[in-house]
């Protein structure tokens, strides 16, 4: 937890310092509009950074799982940058608009407007012709994600509801996008801040292309079987074996993977209750009855059934240099376990029993 607090607020101390390096006096003493300006500029570079990382972030790679801790801090991370998104998104919009509003109502005088320079460079010519088109669909793209986002935050709100309206972020997010390309001031694109927003933009902008095509996750994801399904009543769970024959990677007790039985519904991560043997490729899902999907797996699902299977993520192991494990679950935290006890129980020389998966 506590790298990821360094890497949330570490980074957005990196973001500001680079905006004070490329803004000039940006505190200093003056008229209230030029500070006005000054912060929204501040303002809409910390959320689109933020909201492009959370995009990142969205297609689960592979490569800061390990440094993170797993999947499921890369989530957590996930969430902290869309609630920043969101927050920094609004002081953005305030900033923009509370000024207008003091105006109207006699608060604020606005400054005389001279006439304005002629823009030499044709680029920046180009997008300062395309500022009132970003600025209007850049507030629609606001309102949008402010109500996604909200969305997402909100537990109650239905799972297969969240998985459709979640991927929409990734419309306003290329729409967003636009906005700041447009109205980003022009000078920060020479300077170290905007070579890294840039650089972020464009992979959150490939982020947003593959999580719209269905993409996320594919170069992980196998076709299974299933092959065998038992119901325990006394606990109101039920344990799935999925025959995966080719391309799965193995897995270590104690990962998980997402499963997909429902197109309409999505994937959904389970914690793999069995062990690896590559003579026997099958994974084996020990699910209880918590929410509206895992009600409904009971009558949903059937033997024979094809199964789609992603992963294996997570970096929950058995794998130290200590000689003893003290092992806490209750309820269905237990099925890392289960996944360890059966792989103590196997023959060492069976192959495939240890694999380092993931």
């Amino acid at each position: 937890m506590e790298k990821l607090k360094r890497v949330f607020w570490g980074g957005l101390a990196v973001l500001v310092l680079l905006w004070l390096i490329a803004e000039p006096q940006p505190f200093g003493p003056g008229p209230f509009f030029p500070l006005r300006e000054r912060m929204v500029q501040l303002s809409g570079v910390l959320a689109i950074v933020c909201m492009s990382m959370a995009m990142i972030l969205a297609l689960r790679p592979r490569w800061p799982e390990a440094w993170l801790g797993g999947l499921d801090k890369m989530y957590r991370l996930h969430k902290w940058l869309g609630i920043a998104a969101l927050v920094t998104a609004i002081i953005h919009w305030l900033w923009a608009n509370a000024p207008k509003w003091a105006v109207g109502w006699g608060l604020l005088t606005r400054p005389q407007r001279g006439e304005r320079p002629t823009i030499e460079n044709p680029i920046e010519a180009f997008l300062a012709g395309l500022h009132g088109p970003a600025e209007g669909l850049g507030e629609w793209a606001f309102y949008g994600a402010v109500v996604l986002i909200a969305l997402a935050l909100i537990q109650m709100f239905p799972y297969r509801l969240f998985y459709k309206t979640h991927r929409l972020l990734a419309v306003a997010y290329l729409v967003l996008v636009f906005h700041a390309v447009t109205l980003m001031k022009f000078s920060y694109w020479m300077s170290p801040l905007g070579w890294i927003v840039g650089a972020l933009l464009a992979f959150g902008t490939w982020a947003a292309a593959v999580a719209l095509l269905r993409r996320i996750g594919a170069r992980r994801q196998v076709q299974g079987r299933i092959t065998a399904l038992k119901y325990y009543p006394g606990v109101r769970a039920i344990e799935t074996e999925i025959e995966v024959p080719h391309g799965w990677p193995g897995h270590r007790p104690g990962q998980f993977a997402f499963a997909t039985s429902d197109v309409s519904e999505g994937a959904h991560p389970y914690t793999i209750a069995s062990c690896w043997n590559a003579a026997e490729p099958r994974i084996i899902f020990i699910t209880k009855e918590l929410g509206d999907h895992t009600s409904r797996l009971r009558e949903k699902l059937r033997v024979g059934q094809k199964v789609k299977v992603e992963g294996p993520y997570g970096c929950f192991t058995f794998d130290d240099d200590c000689s003893h494990q003290i092992w806490i679950g209750g309820g269905i935290g237990i099925t890392p376990f289960v996944a360890r006890m059966k792989q103590m129980a196997m023959p060492k020389d069976i192959p495939g029993c240890s694999v380092a998966g993931g």
